[in-house]
């Protein structure tokens, strides 16, 4: 069967103690949607997105107060056992701010410019070199991310007076992702030759329309082997935006280009801005590429299932999967391997069961009201009852610590 092809070859950058390309697996990021001022707000919402799994969290670094809160944050962090790097994003005034707030500049873990809001004209230069070299000063790698939002508009517009003077002149689109992929090289050959290596340096090219980013990546990746970050930026809400994402950087990912991503979903007010360090780590395990969390796998329904027991059931095994990981990574070392089913009815039922490491096959209308249990393969059990829910959960932690905690060492013996 064919598999992802093998992952581009790129340079690896330590963020903060955790390695991002150079092989290393793919990294999930996020970024808080806080007032960076407000230290209790953003602290409470990188504890959540470190938590769900970011293994990196940006904030928003955009005046001299945001920037003293940025240690503060840190610190506390810390305290709270929450050692996850944190990236400050920085347009137009980062030069100063690192500037005036060394605290902030060692507090973060990378810098993130984009060269479009770096500056303009005569200070554009200037500003983006006091950049590198506060980077040199605290070591500091830097994500050089160009967004087709805020373009260096001198150098689009020379490309496109290049373009008008070719014989057969390219399209705007790709005269647009040119400009893009020049703006993201240029600054890293500069930052170069200012004396950031380039093992500090991570390049980000970000479009909001698909084809376009799968287009503007693949040809980044051939022409550098820096490490590259992946996101479709302004994907949009709800499930417009994770298939958006889902589908781009899918695309990418199977070709092997991509060292961490960031699935940018416009959260709905009020809504839980750790989706999208969920949909980010759904997508690279569903794809084979890392494993997070234990796999639920369970039926869709239809007519052969008007109950509504096994839907409630597998929404109830994931939640307690998921809001139990943080603490199982430590106690169950592996448990992310962990394979679940529950099934609606005996189509499916007791075959997908037998191929997880523990499934159920609940009755279907009109099937008897038993419900058998399935571990490592083997029929272990029937279930029957009004409580079949909870009694399948407790073998569900049998089986996890068994297999997975101090029970193992019984079972070896």
């Amino acid at each position: 069967m064919a598999g992802p092809a093998e992952r581009r070859k790129s340079v690896g950058v330590d963020v903060g103690g955790v390695m991002v390309g150079g092989g290393a697996p793919i990294v999930v990021q996020s970024m808080t949607n806080t007032d960076t001022a407000d230290v209790d707000a953003t602290v409470k919402q990188v504890i959540a997105l470190h938590n769900a799994g970011s293994e990196i969290v940006r904030i928003t670094v955009d005046r001299d107060e945001s920037a003293a809160a940025v240690p503060i944050i840190r610190d506390r962090l810390m305290v709270l056992g929450h050692d996850v790097p944190l990236v400050g994003d920085f347009h137009y005034i980062g030069h100063k701010l690192l500037t005036d707030h060394p605290a902030c500049a060692e507090a973060l873990a990378k810098y993130r410019i984009n060269p479009g809001n770096v500056g303009f004209r005569a200070k554009r230069d200037t500003q983006f070199a006091t950049l590198i070299e506060l980077a040199l000063k605290h070591d500091k790698p830097v994500r050089i991310g160009v967004n087709w939002g805020s373009l260096d508009q001198e150098l689009l517009t020379r490309l496109m007076d290049e373009n008008n003077e070719r014989s057969e002149p390219w399209s705007a689109n790709r005269v647009m992702r040119e400009a893009i992929i020049q703006s993201a090289l240029l600054s890293a050959e500069r930052a170069e030759e200012i004396g950031l290596s380039r093992d500090r340096i991570i390049l980000s090219t970000k479009v909001s329309d698909v084809q376009n980013l799968i287009s503007v990546y693949e040809d980044l990746g051939s022409r550098c082997d820096y490490a590259l970050h992946l996101g479709l930026t302004e994907a949009g809400m709800g499930s417009k935006g994770i298939v958006a994402s889902s589908a781009a950087m899918g695309i990418l990912l199977q070709q092997g280009i991509g060292d961490t991503i960031r699935i940018s979903l416009t959260p709905e007010p009020g809504g839980d801005r750790t989706l999208e360090v969920k949909v980010a780590q759904e997508l690279l395990q569903t794809m084979g590429f890392r494993q997070f969390v234990p796999v639920v796998a369970a039926c869709p329904g239809c007519g052969r299932t008007t109950s509504t027991t096994f839907q409630t059931l597998a929404q109830e095994i994931e939640a307690h999967l998921t809001s139990s990981m943080p603490v199982w990574r430590e106690t169950y070392p592996g448990v992310e391997n962990l394979s679940v089913a529950v099934m609606g009815c005996i189509v499916n039922g007791p075959g997908e069961s037998k191929h997880a490491d523990i499934g159920i096959s609940l009755p279907g209308t009109g099937e008897s009201p038993a419900a058998p249990v399935f571990v490592d393969g083997e029929k272990v059990a029937t279930l029957r009852g009004d409580d079949v829910a909870n009694q399948f959960k407790q073998m569900v932690a049998d089986y996890i610590e068994k297999r997975f905690g101090a029970g193992k060492a019984d079972a070896a013996e």
